[in-house]
């Protein structure tokens, strides 16, 4: 235990000398592993690791999904989503955001990354929000937290990343990840009634729009109900395993951006290059991961964490809670991938000793994750929402989340504490 924990402070200490995350767990996992067992075996583990981690066919699934939410992105289907959200809400008190939420739940479900609905939704929202009159920090809190359903709603990368670090199904995962992403919706709409209630003046209502303008916007989301039914539903009904659902994916969106001609040769070589940047910096941090893994199970933390927990005499619900206190503390620091990696093969074996449903486990795992894309210092989204709207003060951006992270802590409690909300759906179509 105690070569675990110093090597977690070591972890911890050079990413806090702006190492990156990935070069911080290799090193420490390699001359962890190094002083525990050998130099030579530590170097044919470092070897082994990569190799393994870059031709694992299950990884592939990675960069599909990474090229589809960029197309998608590219395609500008979130457009017809917050116009088709706009109709219907955009005429209540707050209804803009309200929008905002909603279209940031649809995009979520065929891009699959909290980063590009971020700021996707910050181009596209943002202008009506002000035209409108709303508050800054109602308008980039909405934007903000909406995104963060990118890594819950399926496809999501966090459940793929998740699943393959725990051998977990990930088509049960994606289909564990649907119910909990309403209810994400609703908490953060409750989040947007409490606040315009208290202060109408931050978002007041738009234009009502006739019931023609509304069914005509529908048809405006068509094409983002097609991809999803076909990637999410392939999986379900068990026609596509995620690897060829993901593949099927990125086409149907690159004939979404041929249709639509919404780039050129040179935007399509910009998204390829991104998403191979993208992708490598993934599989960078995967396989520093996987090293530090490999040395606090070979120091025996694992082991050693279920017996102390077993010794103090915890209820199963008081260990997860003293987790997710961790995973809190910790996503005041690291951002969300570079978090689940780092804890998940710590955790999931205890939880699994615990006798908890590890797909159940991998939503609260992505729940608590969420929160720490909105938290302070190291918020992903709010650096996202700040890097595109320079004029608004990082500390306005915080103040507009905090009724979002009270919805999100809120949310929590609800996911761990009912169960059934995350294994409805894979228990129904999977058994």
């Amino acid at each position: 235990m105690t070569a675990s924990l110093i090597g977690f402070a070591a972890a911890l200490a050079l990413c806090l000398l702006r190492l990156p995350i990935a070069l911080s767990l290799g090193i420490v996992g390699f001359v962890g592993f190094g002083l525990l067992i050998g130099w030579e075996a530590s170097l044919a583990q470092v070897a082994q690791v990569t190799s393994d981690t870059a031709l694992e066919y299950g990884f592939s699934v990675v960069p599909l999904f990474v090229l589809m939410g960029n197309l998608v992105t590219r395609a500008k289907l979130s457009d017809e989503l917050y116009a088709a959200s706009n109709a219907f809400l955009g005429h209540r008190r707050g209804g803009l955001a309200y929008a905002t939420i909603l279209a940031c739940g649809g995009f979520s479900a065929v891009c699959g990354s909290s980063v590009a609905t971020a700021a996707t939704m910050t181009n596209v929202a943002m202008p009506s929000m002000r035209r409108f009159g709303y508050r800054d920090e109602l308008a980039v809190g909405s934007i903000a937290a909406g995104g963060t359903l990118g890594i819950l709603i399926p496809p999501s990368i966090v459940l793929v990343i998740y699943g393959l670090l725990t051998q977990s199904s990930i088509g049960k995962l994606f289909a564990a990840g649907f119910v909990p992403g309403v209810v994400a919706i609703l908490f953060y709409s409750a989040a947007i009634f409490v606040t315009t209630r208290l202060s109408p003046e931050a978002g007041p209502p738009g234009d009502r729009q006739s019931w023609a303008v509304r069914w005509a916007s529908l048809r405006g989301v068509w094409g983002v109900l097609l991809l999803f039914t076909v990637v999410m539903g392939g999986i379900y009904l068990g026609i596509f395993t995620p690897t060829e659902s993901a593949g099927i994916g990125a086409v149907g969106a690159f004939l979404f951006v041929i249709s639509r001609r919404a780039t050129d040769a040179p935007g399509l070589i910009d998204v390829l290059a991104d998403t191979a940047y993208t992708t490598a910096a993934l599989f960078s941090v995967l396989i520093g991961a996987l090293l530090f893994a490999n040395f606090v199970n070979t120091a025996g933390m694992t082991q050693q964490l279920a017996e102390f927990v077993s010794k103090l005499q915890m209820s199963p619900y008081a260990v997860i809670w003293v987790i997710l206190l961790i995973y809190i503390i910790l996503g005041c620091v690291f951002e969300s991938i570079s978090m689940v990696l780092l804890t998940v093969p710590v955790f999931f074996p205890l939880v699994q000793s615990l006798g908890f449903d590890l797909i159940w486990f991998g939503i609260v795992v992505v729940c608590v994750t969420e929160l720490s894309l909105i938290t302070p210092p190291v918020g992903l989204n709010i650096f996202v929402v700040r890097g595109l709207l320079p004029d608004v003060p990082t500390a306005a951006i915080i103040r507009g989340l905090f009724p979002f992270i009270v919805a999100d802590v809120l949310r929590l409690v609800v996911i761990v504490h009912i169960p059934w909300l995350s294994l409805v759906l894979p228990t129904a179509l999977f058994g």
